[in-house]
């Protein structure tokens, strides 16, 4: 007798449209092929590209119609050529989808070990956010001891996991939110300075906090209009990266004082990444940040755990943007 069950429990969009679409339905159980872990999902992690895919954005050819980025859980079954894995063990993976599931599949090379005394469910948090600040605050942003960095949406999963880290590098790190109770969780993070984006100007405060130098690298998921302000920010030689552009995509740039700052814009996207380029960055990840989790010098701010079935709740939250950190979907009880 087989010890997994034939079937499982998955999260799919129904059609395109508002978190209501989503619906749980019973799927085969996957099978890993050469170079993949079965992965028991202890949790997974609800991220920005999820609500994206819901509403029918495009998503990379192939991509699972089961949503999620990433999950934590214990190996159930190895595929073929597997060796840096057993079964049993607790792992974190990156996901090309189908984490909104009580199984799921990843590539071995895309999966970290989950460090003792890291909970298995807030270990779903990591991965997305690991990957996203890893790639783009330490090597496009080149973040260094000593420098200072800009912040924003500080109080999400992703920010709250970059200032960590920042933190743990040895960076002095501003950081903005949306009220009061976001600023306290920054505060209580040990940020150099918290940013109510509310009530007081970012540019101002840096200007302050930095004696009129400018911060080093800005890490920005606003867009818009922030950026022409995050340009002026900047310190000469500093690295703008955009993450996301909540607030628009088409920007007005003073190349004037690009040139004259010596400043570079970059960015990335994670999910269209070849699978070779995501190995490359776990690879650096389990060198780099993995020690940091490990000591609990960064730990995944989970801000609500919610069952598999209440996917449309997890989805509401994040678009309502009263998270402060992950918002994160339980499949078994470990």
């Amino acid at each position: 007798m087989s010890p997994f069950p034939e079937t499982m429990s998955a999260v799919i969009a129904r059609a395109p449209g508002g978190p209501e679409v989503l619906h749980c339905v019973q799927r085969p159980l996957p099978r890993p092929q050469a170079g993949e872990v079965l992965i028991r999902v202890a949790a997974a992690g609800v991220n920005r590209p999820d609500l994206m895919q819901r509403s029918g954005l495009p998503v990379p050819p192939g991509s699972s119609d089961v949503l999620g980025l990433e999950a934590a859980g214990t190996v159930a079954a190895l595929g073929f050529g597997v060796s840096d894995f057993a079964v049993g063990d607790p792992v974190m993976a990156l996901l090309g989808g189908g984490g909104y599931a009580e199984y799921c599949l990843a590539q071995a090379a895309h999966c970290l070990p989950v460090p003792a005394g890291l909970p298995l469910e807030s270990a779903a948090g990591v991965p997305e956010a690991a990957f996203t600040v890893w790639h783009n605050l330490f090597e496009l942003g080149r973040l260094q001891a000593g420098d200072w960095v800009l912040i924003h949406g500080a109080a999400s999963g992703v920010g709250s996991f970059a200032l960590q880290c920042a933190q743990a590098a040895g960076a002095k790190v501003i950081a903005t939110a949306g009220g009061a109770a976001k600023v306290a969780a920054l505060q209580a993070l040990g940020v150099w300075r918290a940013v109510d984006r509310h009530r007081e100007d970012f540019v101002e405060v840096v200007a302050e906090c930095t004696a009129g130098r400018g911060v080093d690298v800005v890490l920005d998921n606003v867009g818009g209009p922030y950026v022409a302000r995050n340009l002026a920010a900047l310190a000469s030689g500093g690295r703008h990266v955009s993450l996301a552009f909540l607030q628009g995509p088409r920007v007005e740039v003073d190349l004037a004082l690009v040139m004259r700052k010596g400043l570079s814009l970059t960015s990335s996207t994670l999910r269209p990444k070849s699978a070779t380029e995501k190995a490359r960055l776990a690879a650096n990840i389990r060198a780099h940040l993995l020690p940091w989790l490990a000591s609990g010098l960064v730990r995944p701010l989970v801000h609500a755990q919610l069952p598999l079935a209440e996917a449309a709740e997890a989805h509401r939250l994040l678009e309502a943007n009263a998270n402060i950190g992950k918002v994160l979907l339980t499949a078994h009880a470990h």
